[in-house]
């Protein structure tokens, strides 16, 4: 005769503590539970709306510039750290954590064209239109006069400046690109491609010695130190503004252009952009990489941020006010989590990198609410109406009309290019892709 007891192991129901959750038996059966879709569905749907409910962005505002703010720079080591050049000649130093200026440098006769960091954070480089090159020290001082610990006087116009990751090593650019040691007053190098002038260059994060300038003939320059001169140029319809290398993959760069867009490339093939970014509806001034290298924050002429995913042609999110200006320069912040933007009316603004994030600590309790969230929206992403909620945004008037504008114009070019391949002989209208029109040639 056999006999069946029940048994129970008491590890499988009893609470380790008494703030434990409650284990409850559940059977996962799909039979049993045939709502499980449907619930999931509004819950996604309600997730997406508080989303939006909670969509406040904007953190702090500094303000203390008497002049338009033209440039940023974030301390490589320290979070709440970061320095802002003016229009008058002032540089900043400012503490995120109290919202205040800590420090401030009469730096140049002028405007400050350009700021950076050395890569141990303890001195930062500035240049100006008066074509100096002068070193401070970041640490705090009490005294009102502060002089600069070295200042190289150029020959040339300097109008950006950008620093080696781990070196002595920091490059220049005006009417040439320009290597410089600490240790010297003269450049140990130049490089020049029969261009005027060069507005803007940028260091590799990962690769230190490849370098990328910005110059006035519209093209993208590309540079390697261990070489005797240029290796590779892309020229564009229009002129780039900035360049910004992507932190986690060392052969990628996205472009800020007058054309409204931004271009990303993989310098191991520059005919044509990997992805281009539109939404913008002026010219786009600057752009900046998250720390992730997943995403990137971009500002230009049309008075708003917008925060783009790398892989995406169009921006997940936009941030503007009513005070905001032309925006001169972005930075997003290394621990992931705010974005810094400058603008013309001499405000520096902090915003969530996330606009609906929670500020300060979340329990674990919440962290898996949240991450259960997060999972149900990107479950259900395609459904139209949770696609219509998350995508909706209130823009300004000037953006709306202006997208309405850039619609009407696209759609006109369409519509043109398709009557000519129509009415005209077959093969003679090539048909190109809308990623290698804003290319005019590459060279090497």
């Amino acid at each position: 005769m056999k006999v069946k007891v029940l048994s129970r192991n008491p590890d499988e129901y009893l609470r380790e503590t008494k703030t434990s959750i409650h284990r409850i038996p559940r059977n996962i059966d799909p039979s049993l539970h045939p709502f499980e879709g449907p619930r999931e569905y509004v819950r996604a749907l309600n997730a997406t709306k508080l989303e939006r409910v909670f969509a406040k962005p904007f953190v702090a505002n500094l303000d203390g510039h008497k002049d338009g703010i033209s440039c940023l720079a974030k301390h490589p080591t320290k979070l709440s750290t970061i320095i802002s050049g003016a229009y008058d000649g002032e540089v900043k130093v400012w503490n995120l954590t109290s919202q205040s200026c800590v420090q401030t440098y009469q730096a140049h006769d002028g405007h400050v064209r350009d700021v950076c960091f050395l890569p141990d954070g303890s001195q930062f480089l500035s240049v100006g239109i008066d074509n100096t090159i002068k070193t401070w020290s970041s640490e705090l001082s009490e005294s009102d006069h502060i002089v600069p610990l070295h200042t190289i006087i150029s020959k040339s116009v300097i109008s950006s400046i950008s620093h080696q990751r781990k070196s002595k090593i920091f490059a220049t650019c005006g009417d040439q690109c320009q290597l410089w040691e600490h240790e010297r007053n003269e450049p140990i190098r130049a490089f020049s491609w029969n261009v005027d002038s060069l507005h803007h260059v940028q260091f590799n994060p990962i690769d230190k010695h490849i370098l990328a300038s910005c110059a006035s003939d519209r093209s993208i320059i590309l540079y390697d130190t261990r070489a005797t001169g240029p290796i590779r140029k892309v020229v564009m319809s229009l002129r780039s503004n900035m360049v910004s290398w992507n932190p986690m993959e060392a052969f990628v760069f996205t472009a800020a252009n007058e054309d409204f867009n931004l271009y990303s490339y993989d310098i191991r093939q520059l005919n044509s952009p990997l992805n281009v970014h539109k939404d913008m509806t002026s010219a786009v001034t600057s752009v900046d990489y998250s720390p992730t290298g997943r995403e990137f924050v971009a500002g230009g002429y049309d008075k708003s941020l917008r925060l783009y995913l790398a892989h995406q042609g169009h921006s997940r999110d936009i941030y503007h006010t009513k005070r905001m200006q032309h925006v001169t320069h972005t930075v997003w912040s290394l621990d992931n989590k705010f974005v810094i933007s400058a603008s013309d009316e001499m405000n520096l603004r902090v915003w969530k990198a996330h606009a609906s994030e929670k500020l300060g600590y979340v329990n674990n309790k919440q962290r898996q609410a949240l991450d259960y969230s997060e999972s149900l929206k990107q479950k259900y992403a395609h459904h139209p109406q949770i696609r219509r909620i998350a995508r909706h945004r209130q823009v300004p008037r000037h953006i709306y009309n202006a997208q309405a504008e850039h619609r009407a114009i696209r759609s006109k070019q369409k519509r043109k290019e398709s009557n000519k391949r129509t009415h005209s002989a077959p093969g003679t209208v090539p048909q190109t892709k809308e990623r290698q029109r804003a290319v005019v040639k590459e060279m090497e």
